[in-house]
């Protein structure tokens, strides 16, 4: 767990570095300084660029990781990195033809119910396409064991460009039409720059000769995009599906509350960007206690901090929606249950890495696919319902029966959990402190309000944590500071 702790570590500093930023754009200047129509519009944008990108990367950023290792010969790797290259235009060449010659078809349909969009739909596969390539070169450094720099441009460059333009608007310099091509930009640039970087690890020689398992690896490809699309279905629908059947406005409010409980996730995306060609190499080497001890440590790792974040954003929410328009205090309860889903994310660990760079990703896929129907279906049903309520509703239901099923097909076919005593012990000490906390309110300003009750839970939270040595590799790093 050495290289995963390390790495962990600074990609957990640069992730909520990159996240904080957000919260200042999301929370503070979109708020202000947008309209909530184009608030929605942006956020419906980004959306849909990530549902579509999965299909654009042909899965290639997956396949990378899985079948890296695989090859020991620099030639055999020289081939299968330049066809990982090529892979992606299959997709993206033929869908851009498609956008350009049926484009007031697509723009009319996403456009039916909120008009603003129209102008803008091209702007989607624009996102995509540089959303595609940049995972692709993330990927190309991930194997070489290099991550660090890839979670930068992939948690923070992104966010502190859009806050240099946010605050460009709100001085004259740009209007929101600008804004917008702004962020676009932003994201091309992104990837061009992740391309230099991959290729200064390693750079590309296109020579391409006979691959050994050729056929295996374009078969994963073309599985993983649809395991890669049903992960962001289930992500990303709702703010889609919410975009077609509600007025943008209520996109914003339901993309602030999102992105709050988002958050929550950030822990498990960090050590992910390790863990994952970790697990793919012990998978691919036949290591199975290894690959049990890094299941459960990274569960119980992710499982604690997990519960910190999500203690701290449920105790101050009331709080924190002082602090921004009224309007927006309406996504109280989809940061209530988006936060449960995506600390059940954080529980299982290690799970999709596992399971995607193993020989049963096909079944999985399978769940997938009848769970991302589900999402729609949800959605089509509770969004009329509850509203912005009703998709938090849709997602954090099918998010937890995925979470159920890989646990359970991990368990059937490598008989191992990551779940242990300690997962216990943390679960009754999240649920002391949330409910001891929540309703002790503090008479003050809501920003020292919030301080005040975020230090009384470190110290409680992080005492317990130390005393009752939950997870050793936190204890060690608490060491440092607990005398």
């Amino acid at each position: 767990m050495g290289i995963v702790v390390n790495q962990s570590i600074k990609n957990t500093i640069i992730t909520y570095f990159g996240f904080g930023i957000g919260a200042v754009n999301v929370i503070f200047l979109y708020t202000q300084f947008v309209s909530e129509a184009y608030f929605g519009l942006i956020t419906f944008i980004l959306s849909t660029a990530s549902i579509l990108m999965p299909f654009m990367a042909f899965g290639v950023h997956n396949t990378i990781v899985k079948f890296y290792s695989t090859f020991k010969t620099r030639q055999s790797q020289n081939s299968f990195l330049s066809l990982m290259l090529l892979l992606p235009l299959l997709l993206i060449v033929p869908l851009g033809l498609i956008t350009h010659f049926a484009y007031d078809l697509i723009a009319n349909w996403l456009s039916k119910e909120n008009v603003i969009i129209k102008d803008y739909t091209w702007l989607i596969y624009i996102c995509a396409a540089a959303f595609a390539y940049f995972e692709v070169f993330y990927a190309w450094s991930k194997v070489q064991l290099q991550s660090v720099f890839g979670n930068f441009m992939s948690e923070v460059f992104h966010r502190f460009i859009t806050t240099l333009l946010l605050l460009t608007l709100y001085f004259g310099y740009i209007n929101v039409d600008q804004l917008i091509y702004g962020i676009v930009i932003t994201y091309i640039v992104r990837a061009l720059l992740m391309k230099l970087y991959a290729f200064s690890l390693r750079m590309p020689v296109f020579k391409i000769t006979k691959i050994p398992n050729v056929g295996s690896i374009l078969k994963y490809s073309a599985l993983i995009i649809i395991a890669g699309s049903v992960a962001n279905i289930i992500l990303e629908i709702d703010k889609f599906m919410l975009g077609q059947f509600q007025a943008l406005n209520n996109v914003a409010y339901y993309g602030v509350a999102i992105y709050i409980a988002t958050v929550i996730g950030v822990p498990a995306r960090a050590m992910h960007q390790i863990a994952n060609p970790l697990t793919s190499k012990l998978l691919n080497e036949g290591h199975k206690v290894e690959l049990k001890t890094l299941y459960q440590k990274s569960s119980i790792n992710l499982f604690i901090i997990s519960g910190f974040i999500f203690l701290c954003i449920i105790i101050n929410i009331n709080k924190l929606y002082l602090l921004i328009p009224e309007n927006y205090s309406e996504g109280f309860l989809v940061v209530l249950v988006i936060g449960l889903a995506k600390l059940s994310d954080n529980l299982i660990g290690n799970n999709n890495a596992i399971l995607f760079n193993s020989d049963y990703y096909r079944v999985v896929l399978v769940f997938g696919i009848l769970l991302a129907i589900l999402t729609v279906v949800l959605n089509l049903v509770f969004i009329p319902l509850y509203g912005i309520n009703g998709a938090a509703y849709a997602s954090c239901i099918t998010i937890f029966i995925y979470n159920t099923i890989k646990l359970l097909f991990v368990y059937k076919k490598f008989k191992i959990q990551p779940f242990t005593l300690a997962t216990l012990k943390t679960t009754l000490l999240i649920l002391i402190c949330g409910l001891g906390l929540f309703f002790w309110e503090f008479n003050f300003n809501p920003i020292i309000s919030i301080i005040a009750k975020t230090l009384i839970l470190i110290v409680i939270y992080g005492l317990t944590v130390f005393k009752f040595n939950l997870s050793e590799d936190i204890s060690k790093i608490l060491n440092r500071f607990i005398p």
